[in-house]
């Protein structure tokens, strides 16, 4: 019999964005995300969602999740500047719009928790996924938008299963 465990969120914020519109500070307000105060504080060995690397994340990916933690790195899309966190294993999103107000519609410039809840939803985790959106007005919005997509990549074995089936909404 196998258990799931928690998976410990994480979340470098730069402070470039507005404080009220910044998501990754509403999770931490509700107790759902940990802030650390540097990328370097990101544990070892986490599995970080950046836009930075070739590796689609997977449902492959839930374990190393589970055991070191899924971080994400909160800066303004507009600077395009995501420091190196050398020390986690970068994992980049598949396609999927985003619901929030900012970037509603505009493909992979996701806010950092509608990345969260993707991630958590491709792990097979779609209660947790849910729980972390339903602090945002626009976060059911989200998983209409993205409902296919999301079961999609869900389904998948590992990361060339996530890039083939991204194929057919692209």
């Amino acid at each position: 019999m196998t258990t799931v465990r928690d998976i410990r969120l994480l979340a470098y914020h730069a402070g470039q964005c507005d404080p009220k519109k910044c998501t990754s500070l509403r999770l931490r307000r509700f107790g759902l995300l940990t802030l650390v105060p540097r990328p370097t504080a990101i544990p070892t060995g986490a599995l970080l969602l950046t836009p930075k690397v070739d590796r689609a994340l997977s449902p492959a990916d839930a374990v190393r999740a589970e055991r070191r933690g899924l971080a994400i790195v909160d800066v303004s899309w507009k600077r395009d500047t995501f420091p190196a966190v050398p020390q986690a294993s970068g994992r980049a999103l598949p396609y999927l719009l985003a619901a929030n107000p900012v970037n509603y519609g505009k493909p992979f410039v996701l806010s950092s928790a509608e990345a969260i809840a993707a991630a958590l939803f491709i792990f097979g985790r779609e209660a947790e996924a849910r729980r972390v959106l339903a602090k945002f007005a626009w976060g059911g919005q989200f998983f209409k938008l993205n409902a296919e997509p999301l079961v999609a990549y869900a389904a998948a074995s590992d990361s060339a299963g996530v890039v083939a089936a991204q194929a057919d909404f692209i």
